[in-house]
């Protein structure tokens, strides 16, 4: 019976924890961060000043290197961060602007049509009850 008891207490000590463990995100740095860290870097000038930038900023000397090489190639135009995801395209944004406007065109002209033949309506009936109007020259359209 000892034996028994001592078994499930074993078991419920082999028992995973439930405890999900988070999962490290891909640290990212925008152009300022990158901008600042490249202007301490190159500020640097005694032995292990830079070692020290590196474990104070919690990054590689590969970052550096890139970013330096980066800001070499295309000086800071480089380090814009860039939005991921197909570009879009101008001159397909001009069509659907045109197509748009073109079918606010079209409704606006039904409706000024509806407003003219409204108007016609009551002018017509104004003169067949004889009631004067001012822009009314006495002729139906």
């Amino acid at each position: 019976m000892h034996n028994r008891k001592q078994q499930i207490t074993n078991i419920a000590d082999v028992r995973p924890d439930p405890e999900v463990v988070p999962t490290a995100k891909r640290r990212s740095f925008s152009k300022a961060e990158k901008l600042r860290i490249l202007a301490d870097a190159d500020a640097c000038v005694a032995p292990g000043d830079i070692g020290a930038l590196l474990r104070r900023e919690g990054i590689y000397s590969s970052h550096l290197a890139t970013w330096r090489k980066q800001r070499q190639v295309a000086g800071e135009a480089l380090l814009v961060e860039r939005k991921r995801g197909p570009k879009g395209n101008p001159a397909a944004a001009q069509d659907r602007r045109v197509l748009e406007l073109e079918k606010e065109v079209g409704k606006l002209r039904d409706k000024l049509a509806k407003a003219d033949l409204i108007i016609d309506v009551q002018k017509k009936l104004s003169i067949l009850l004889g009631l004067s109007t001012s822009d009314t020259t006495g002729e139906p359209k």
